[in-house]
């Protein structure tokens, strides 16, 4: 999940812990505290005992399945840079004191992206899709959020992200994953099983442009008044939804070609939707939805009208740490939250400290609609 590693160590973190683990993250300016830093807190936190797993061997798996491609994210390696804006409504400070929800314009760097760690893979209908945003606020705040195509998470634990890896991984003989090898995940793991039941009922959209973009996690919104309740959201595209083609893909390249010709066209737009929590709704687990009949806010409409090719300034050089967040938003105990906020840093600082090669993905020129 999301725009970086990948998932860490399981175990919630106390109340007391995940806040310091966002102020640490706060400190971030671009790629956030260093991976020994991060790692040193989380052990001393008692997240990782020895023989668990840790932040570091987490970032390696990635790498055993798609191999190390130098300067690039581990997950999500294949992308490009976006830009735009937030145009809150207003109606999200009903829930959140965060700025961002105050009625008003903030500027957005964003990144579409496919999952997987291999930067010059083929794009394909089925391939998880990915957007991550870094909202920038007043007074030096950052909201950081990585969202993907899929209404539920595969995985409940980060234990059970690092085995399906592996247990998905092609075999050289067959170019498939070893049938037993799954069977055997999924009787382990048997909430990925129905996770991936829910997936299969929302087919891919055609493209970028008109997929849904879904936080998954669960988060703690507190108001003005200090009333806190949990909160998941969404970008829902105002762009005509089309299902994906199911004739062979046009060209390599062909989603990120057709999101350039769009952004070209005209600015895209997608409605931000929060929906409020229930007594009794999980929030510990990404692999759960909540009920259809939930209360839902629109808070504002996102705005992308620029593309650039992956480059020094933009958004290859962000870490879209999840943790990252603005006063009025705060962790809940989902266990994946600092899971991947500390693989995250773990990705970033590797490919930081590795030549940069040029991106599979080339916006001709900057492209900017007014």
């Amino acid at each position: 999940m999301g725009d970086e590693g990948g998932l860490a160590s399981s175990g919630a973190l106390s109340g007391a812990a995940l806040t310091r683990r966002a102020a640490l993250g706060r400190l971030a300016a671009i790629g956030g505290v260093g991976a020994a830093c991060v790692g040193g807190f989380l052990s001393s936190a008692g997240w990782f005992t020895p023989g668990t797993l840790t932040p570091a061997r987490f970032t390696d798996r990635f790498e055993q399945v798609y191999g190390r491609h130098a300067g690039f994210r581990r997950n999500h390696a294949k992308g490009v840079s976006a830009a735009g804006y937030f145009t809150s409504n207003g109606a999200g400070a009903e829930l959140s004191r965060a700025a961002v929800f105050a009625s008003g314009r903030t500027p957005v760097t964003g990144r579409f992206s496919l999952s997987g760690g291999m930067p010059f893979v083929a794009d394909a209908a089925a391939t998880v899709r990915g957007l991550g945003l870094l909202f920038h606020l007043p007074s030096g705040e950052q909201w950081r959020t990585a969202m993907v195509n899929i209404p539920v998470f595969t995985d409940r634990v980060p234990e059970g992200f690092h085995a399906r890896l592996l247990a998905y991984a092609p075999v050289p003989a067959t170019g498939r994953p070893d049938p037993g090898r799954v069977a055997e995940f999924l009787a382990r793991f048997p909430e990925t099983g129905r996770a991936m039941a829910i997936i299969k009922q929302t087919p891919p959209t055609s493209g970028f442009d008109n997929s849904a973009f879904h936080g998954l996690n669960a988060f703690l919104f507190s108001n003005a008044a200090g009333t806190t309740v949990p909160v998941r959201w969404m970008m829902v595209p105002r762009q005509p939804v089309r299902a994906a083609s199911s004739v062979s893909p046009p060209a390599r390249d062909y989603l990120f070609d057709e999101l350039i010709n769009s952004v070209a066209t005209g600015p895209l737009h997608w409605d931000l939707l929060l929906t409020v929590s229930q007594p009794g709704d999980p929030t510990d687990d990404a692999t759960t939805p909540w009920p259809a009949n939930r209360r839902v806010i629109n808070a504002g409409t996102l705005t992308i009208d620029s593309l650039e090719t992956e480059a020094a300034g933009n958004a290859r050089d962000i870490n879209f740490d999840p943790l990252i967040l603005p006063d009025g938003i705060a962790p809940s105990d989902d266990p994946l939250l600092s899971a991947r906020s500390a693989v995250y840093s773990v990705s970033f600082t590797r490919r930081a400290g590795e030549p940069k090669q040029p991106s599979e993905v080339n916006v001709p020129e900057a492209r900017h609609v007014s």
